[in-house]
């Protein structure tokens, strides 16, 4: 499949495409078993019971699971799916937000949508020359508990020297505003300079955000944060993606996006992984590498085009 050359200025304008039928529907259906069949190899009692916890609530995931996790398949559970003593409320595959970060390396399912001349060819279209996969995941928006994910772009999270991240963002169910579809701030990735970066702590352990020109300066958001993030909260900024099953959402790296909670009896199930230019500068602060414990730049991360 080819771009149109209005689709990749449709890009270049909004930081934002979406390519509805990208996926046929008995991929689709292939791809949700395939959830199903994850839950089903989940042991609850080797499992941590991380929780996948976002800054709006005043801190992010970074425990040892979550920083391990970059080549292997691990679960992160929703926040609202446990009581006040730390106990389930529901059945695991309906309290799991996501599941990654190594799908595209361990399951050939979501591989071979990752892996593939199709994703290589729209790849080199945007200008990559060696486009390498990374940190892949089913995100899953579970009925009735699944959380708001706050304003935030990918770069931020996956930064490197030039900013080269692009997000495939594939919908295996319909996405609606009702059951928290992807939000953007159209054309937000040419205004917005990013500041800051999310790292490994390695003093405390865990994660923190610095800045991205002071790597040894911690940001705080309660002072640091940009004039313009403060209209990232304003919802008439934002327009919602709804899109059918089976779509692709291409989301710039510096794209500002967001998603709210899912209040609704209808889940909500996309596959997500992101891009990297092989050649761009990816150093030992960012908190996914592969594997864990020997940084090495993108040289471990999965080469999309086939040399």
């Amino acid at each position: 499949m080819r771009l149109s050359p209005t689709q990749i200025n449709d890009f270049e304008k909004n930081g934002c495409l979406v390519i509805p039928n990208f996926l046929r529907l008995d991929v689709v259906e292939s791809l949700n078993y395939e959830i199903e069949h994850l839950y089903s190899k989940f042991d609850i009692n080797k499992h941590p019971m991380t929780k996948f916890t976002t800054e709006i609530n005043g801190k992010h995931i970074g425990n040892k699971y979550f920083l391990e996790s970059s080549d292997k398949i691990h679960y992160f559970f929703e926040p609202d799916a446990f009581d006040s003593k730390s106990m389930l409320t529901k059945p695991v595959d309906k309290s799991i937000n996501k599941i990654g970060h190594g799908l595209h390396i361990l399951d050939k399912n979501f591989k071979s949508i990752t892996i593939n001349s199709t994703i290589s060819e729209i790849c080199t279209q945007l200008g990559y020359r060696d486009p390498r996969a990374l940190q892949s995941m089913v995100i899953i928006k579970q009925p009735g508990i699944g959380n708001e994910v706050p304003p935030h772009t990918d770069s931020e999270f996956l930064y490197t020297n030039p900013v080269t991240c692009l997000g495939f963002w594939f919908a295996l169910e319909n996405c609606t505003a009702k059951n928290g579809c992807l939000q953007i701030i159209s054309g937000s990735h040419k205004m917005h300079t990013l500041k800051k970066r999310f790292v490994r702590d390695t003093e405390k352990g865990g994660t923190k955000f610095v800045h991205v020109n002071e790597p040894l300066k911690n940001w705080n958001s309660n002072v640091d944060h940009e004039k313009g993030e403060n209209s990232w909260q304003k919802s008439s900024k934002y327009t919602n993606v709804e899109v059918p099953a089976g779509s692709l959402v291409l989301i710039h790296g510096n794209l500002v996006h967001k998603s709210d909670r899912n209040n609704s009896q209808t889940s909500r199930n996309a596959y997500v992984f992101h891009v990297l230019e092989a050649d761009s500068k990816y150093d030992d602060l960012n908190w996914l590498q592969i594997p864990f414990d020997n940084p090495s730049g993108t040289d471990n991360f999965t080469r999309i085009s086939e040399r």
